[in-house]
């Protein structure tokens, strides 16, 4: 087993005892039989130090287009959330299975709208190698998010669907104009508040989501999520 790097050893450690209620408010009714389905929370290093893979999803999709998610996708008959995070993550970006360390799982989370329970794999890119989008029709962009990006306050947002409903946002990409809300960024957002690698943000900048982003959507139910049955 490859050794982790000291900066992520917290990530570990956390893994042990973040418990489902640290990370969402959801929690599956009984009876709900979900799907289930894997994400991929990456890290690496690149020029700017530690960072996070991430895909925006093609524009064009039926649901949540060009939202920014982790790699990721149902888990097939057979598969561990381990084996199904690997593969999609490879099926997308390129990201060679043998360069990443698995070192932890977080705990199953509900994505209520589509009733997936989604196990995020998190795991050390020990030999990163070159990653891009693999299929067009799925992915419309990788990017290798610095985490000292992501913590800084000035990246961070409020999120407005138009429902109404308000959640974590961040600015990523070279020009910080792509939008990362929903199921992802409540996940990074909730870690790592966690970790104490956050601060609190009074009075984020308000931005409403991109019409983009809405096509196909109701205006009157919140998703904010993955659409993992998509990605089967």
């Amino acid at each position: 087993m490859t050794d982790l790097p000291d900066w992520l050893r917290p990530v570990e450690a956390a893994a042990r005892t973040i418990t489902v209620h640290d990370l969402t408010r959801f929690q599956p009714p009984r009876g709900a039989e979900p799907r289930r389905g894997a994400v991929l929370m990456l890290f690496g290093e690149g020029p700017e130090g530690p960072e996070l893979l991430l895909t925006e999803r093609a524009h064009h999709m039926r649901s949540h287009p060009g939202q920014v998610s982790f790699p990721g996708g149902s888990i097939d008959e057979g598969e561990t959330p381990r084996e199904a995070a690997l593969r999609e993550a490879w099926e997308e970006t390129g990201v060679e299975p043998a360069a990443v360390e698995v070192f932890a799982e977080l705990p199953e989370l509900w994505l209520p709208p589509s009733n997936f329970a989604v196990t995020p794999v998190l795991g050390w890119w020990h030999d990163p190698g070159e990653v891009d989008v693999v299929d067009p029709d799925e992915v419309h962009a990788v990017y290798r998010a610095p985490i000292s990006e992501l913590v800084d306050p000035t990246h961070r947002i409020a999120v407005r669907h138009p429902s109404g409903w308000v959640g974590p946002g961040f600015l990523i990409g070279d020009d910080k104009d792509v939008i990362l809300w929903g199921f992802t960024a409540g996940i990074i957002a909730r870690l790592f508040d966690y970790l104490g690698w956050t601060s609190e943000v009074a009075d984020a900048p308000l931005r409403d989501l991109p019409a983009y982003m809405l096509q196909g959507e109701p205006t009157t139910d919140v998703q904010p999520n993955t659409r993992f049955e998509e990605r089967q």
